[in-house]
């Protein structure tokens, strides 16, 4: 039975991750930070296949102690502090959490790994790498030119997972993710805020929608597809670094009219406000991926529509709503 070590295993793609594995066969080990963490708890409760490891990755001893303890075929790095807006206010534990955590489990690995089988490691790098971007759409190639402390940490965590590589030999992939959503995105993102607002303005539990920009251009695609490929990644005998993406591109306009829709109501201006709290000191204004080498060589290929997505996330919003509702009565 193959092993895996998950780090942001409570998160959007860690628990799609989880899932996946556990699915083909795997021992899932899932790295949750401090003791009685009430997610380490959810998680338990919802996927009771994972065994919970205690570790953090601003610690490297208890990333050491966890990979001893798991002895994993696989590693894949989800753990991150991800949300782009809290990076500019909490910038240093972005660079330690986001940044430096990849170097720490990647000398983890390093120490404890390298043994008969040695430990393939998986680093969950993004798109706004791009920021401000060189070229449309963007490849492995494209220049990086971030916008946000968390943009610049997913740099240095790219960068050293290619360094680590060269250096040591390890088989060390990084995967840049375009955008991706679920029902299970966190509601601080702009995509899950949409559609929880839209499911409670349904419902007559809310009435507006307040939001930075409706300009800005992003890839959007499901998270339960884009888990397949980091798993693809590391099943190559060589490792490599891949961009993963729809190849498309829709502006949040475009994402708020589609859940509006979604709901039945067509006159959604009337319910959006544009809030100047809820915009980026710098904005990346437009991202698109060119995902061509994850096709030809891994195979991979997205399966859900925007539109499905879109649709999906609302469906579930409404019916968490209308649950919540009806139990307060």
């Amino acid at each position: 039975m193959p092993r895996a070590l998950i780090t942001g295993v409570t998160g959007q793609d860690g628990q799609y991750l989880a899932q996946f594995l556990h699915d083909r066969g795997y021992e899932v080990f899932g790295l949750v930070k401090g003791q009685n963490n009430p997610r380490g708890t959810l998680l338990q409760e919802e996927f009771p296949f994972v065994d919970v490891v205690s570790g953090d990755l601003q610690d490297l001893p208890s990333l050491v102690a966890a990979l001893e303890y798991a002895q994993p075929d696989e590693v894949y790095n989800l753990g991150a502090i991800s949300f782009v807006a809290l990076s500019f206010r909490q910038a240093e534990l972005t660079a330690n959490v986001t940044g430096l955590g990849v170097l720490r489990m990647l000398e983890a690995i390093r120490m404890v790994g390298g043994r008969e089988n040695p430990t393939r490691f998986y680093q969950a790098s993004s798109s706004e790498m791009f920021g401000k971007v060189r070229e449309t759409p963007q490849n492995e190639q494209t220049p990086f030119y971030p916008r946000s402390p968390y943009g610049v940490a997913k740099v240095f965590g790219h960068d050293i997972t290619i360094n680590y590589r060269d250096s040591y030999g390890l088989y060390a992939c990084s995967g840049l993710l375009f955008n991706h959503e679920s029902p299970r995105r966190g509601v601080e993102f702009v995509t899950r805020k949409v559609t929880n607002a839209v499911a409670r303005i349904k419902l007559g539990l809310q009435q507006e929608l307040a939001l930075g920009s409706l300009e800005p251009r992003r890839d959007w695609g499901f998270a339960g597809d884009y888990v397949k490929a980091m798993w693809l990644m590391l099943q190559q005998d060589e490792p490599d670094d891949y961009v993963v993406a729809t190849g498309q591109t829709h502006s949040v306009r475009d994402f708020v009219e589609l859940a509006f829709q979604a709901a039945g109501i067509d006159d959604w201006q009337r319910f959006v406000r544009l809030d100047e709290r809820f915009l980026r000191p710098s904005e990346v204004d437009l991202l698109v991926g060119d995902a061509s080498k994850a096709r030809k060589v891994l195979g991979w290929e997205p399966t859900m529509s925007f539109p499905e997505l879109v649709t999906t996330m609302v469906a579930h919003d409404l019916d968490v709503e209308q649950r919540k509702a009806e139990g307060r009565r």
